[in-house]
C-alpha cells in the first residue's frame, strides 16, 4: 500500500506544516514516510506545495508525479493540479476560496468550507488543520490520534496551538460524509 498527497496553496497558508505532520503522524504509525516541500522565493503569498507518500513498504523516491489526493487550499493551486490526479483520484478543496473548478467524471470531488469552519472554531489560520482532518478522513490510512501525537511533537511548545489545531484536524474529519 501507498498512499501518495499533494497539498497545496500559498505561502502562508500552513501547506507545508500540513505535510509536515501528515508525514511525521504516518512514521508514528509505524509506516514509511517522505515529505517533499516546494515553494518559490516568496514565501507569503507565493505558491507552496509538498508531497507526503506513506506506505507500509520501503519508498524509492519522494517525488510524487500523479498523487492519489489532491488537497487544494486555493483557487490557483486546484487548477494547476488536479490534472495530475490519478485516475480514481480524490480531490480536496477549500470551497471558501476555490469557487468553480473543472469536471473530471473518474475523480471524487470533497469541498470543505475550510475558513468559515476554521472561523466558527475561533482561529481562521487552522484552515490548514481543517483540510488535514478531511485528508485523513478521505485517505483511510492514518488515524486522527496519530495526528494529534503529530502536533504535539511538532508544536509542543505552544499548547494552546496543539489544542487548537487538534479541534481543527477533528472538525475536518467530521465534516466529511456530513
Amino acid at each position: 500500500m501507498i498512499l501518495s498527497t499533494l497539498c497545496a496553496g500559498s505561502g502562508g497558508q500552513g501547506v507545508l506544516t500540513m505535510g509536515n505532520v501528515l508525514g511525521n503522524a504516518g512514521m508514528i504509525q509505524g509506516f514509511n514516510a517522505t515529505y517533499l516541500p516546494a515553494y518559490g522565493a516568496a514565501v507569503r503569498g507565493g505558491t507552496a506545495n509538498c508531497t507526503v507518500s506513506i506506505s507500509d513498504e520501503e519508498i524509492a523516491s519522494p517525488v510524487v508525479s500523479n498523487p492519489d489526493i489532491l488537497v487544494a487550499m486555493n483557487q490557483p493551486s486546484a487548477m494547476a493540479f488536479m490534472n495530475r490526479l490519478v485516475h480514481g483520484g480524490k480531490l480536496i478543496y477549500n470551497s471558501s476560496i476555490v469557487a468553480d473548478l473543472p469536471k473530471r467524471s473518474d475523480i471524487d470531488y470533497f469541498p470543505v468550507a475550510a475558513n468559515e469552519l476554521a472561523r466558527e472554531l475561533g482561529n481562521e489560520r487552522s484552515a490548514n488543520m481543517i483540510l488535514l482532518g478531511s485528508l485523513i478522513k478521505v485517505g483511510q490510512v492514518l488515524t486522527p490520534e496519530s495526528v494529534f501525537k503529530s502536533l504535539e511533537i511538532l508544536m509542543g511548545g505552544k499548547p494552546a496551538l496543539v489544542e487548537v489545531s487538534c479541534r481543527a484536524v477533528t472538525r475536518g474529519y467530521e465534516i466529511i460524509n456530513q
